[in-house]
């Protein structure tokens, strides 16, 4: 079997010259599918005035529509046919009277644009007006479908940006925990309180006086030829220890002799 046997992709060609009964071709326009055409024909009743009309005990826009068609047919704006499909300016029978698929088409674009079922038109056309043709439709479309994406884009950044904020928020409770923790073992430990610093100092200025000699039967060491050469050899021997650095050293052994001074 060849490729091409049975295949059966033709479908909309072959409606493009199907051509309706007016009964017919106004249930399509209201909307039934073309499966449930005849099932629908079944309930329908012929107008008791108008020839060729019928109603519906469920869809009421069917008779509207109908007559409608009728209308356009005798008005000449629709061209018609009987059983045959053959167009004809000739008196049709109101019972008998066919319109093409083509000719329902161009009416109803021309005559109800804003009312185009979707068997005769499909998405683009049904969403086109008069006043924009297919191109600048698409072109709509297009431009609606890119703005879509570009909004999906900057959702999808938000969202990203959210979670680095979430993210940054967490490391910063986690920093400002560390810092509470620091602070409460520092208060924990607590700073010397006068009582304290007075003792340190008192210490300092004893050992001063030790090592300059200036107690009775104590001789004075003779490392250290003054106070500054004292604090030289501190603050070079025990560099990066807090509170040894040449600077602080000059500034707390004046600070201890008055303090022992002062007592």
């Amino acid at each position: 079997m060849k490729p091409w046997h049975n295949k059966n992709d033709c479908e909309h060609l072959r409606t493009y010259h199907a051509y309706y009964p007016v009964p017919t071709a106004a249930l399509l326009w209201c909307g039934v599918p073309h499966d449930d055409v005849q099932e629908e024909l079944n309930r329908i009743n012929p107008h008791p005035h108008i020839r060729g009309v019928f109603t519906h005990p469920f869809i009421p826009c069917f008779e509207v529509r109908c007559r409608i068609i009728h209308d356009a047919i005798e008005s000449r704006t629709l061209a018609a046919s009987r059983e045959n499909g053959k167009v004809t300016d000739e008196h049709i029978a109101p019972e008998r009277r066919h319109v093409s698929r083509e000719h329902l088409k161009a009416w109803i674009a021309k005559e109800h644009p804003a009312d185009k079922p979707a068997f005769l038109f499909d998405e683009v056309e049904r969403k086109t007006h008069s006043s924009i043709n297919a191109d600048t439709f698409r072109a709509l479309q297009a431009d609606r479908d890119a703005a879509r994406a570009k909004l999906e884009r900057v959702k999808a950044d938000a969202q990203n940006l959210r979670a680095e904020v979430e993210n940054k928020g967490f490391q910063i409770a986690a920093m400002e925990k560390q810092i509470d923790a620091l602070n409460a073992k520092l208060k924990a430990t607590g700073a010397p309180d006068d009582r304290s610093e007075t003792t340190y100092l008192n210490i300092i200025a004893a050992l001063l006086d030790c090592i300059a000699g200036n107690l009775p039967n104590v001789e004075k060491h003779p490392s250290f030829a003054s106070e500054a050469k004292l604090i030289e050899a501190i603050d070079g021997h025990f560099r990066g220890y807090g509170g040894l650095s040449q600077s602080t050293l000059s500034r707390k052994f004046p600070a201890a002799k008055r303090s022992m001074a002062a007592q």
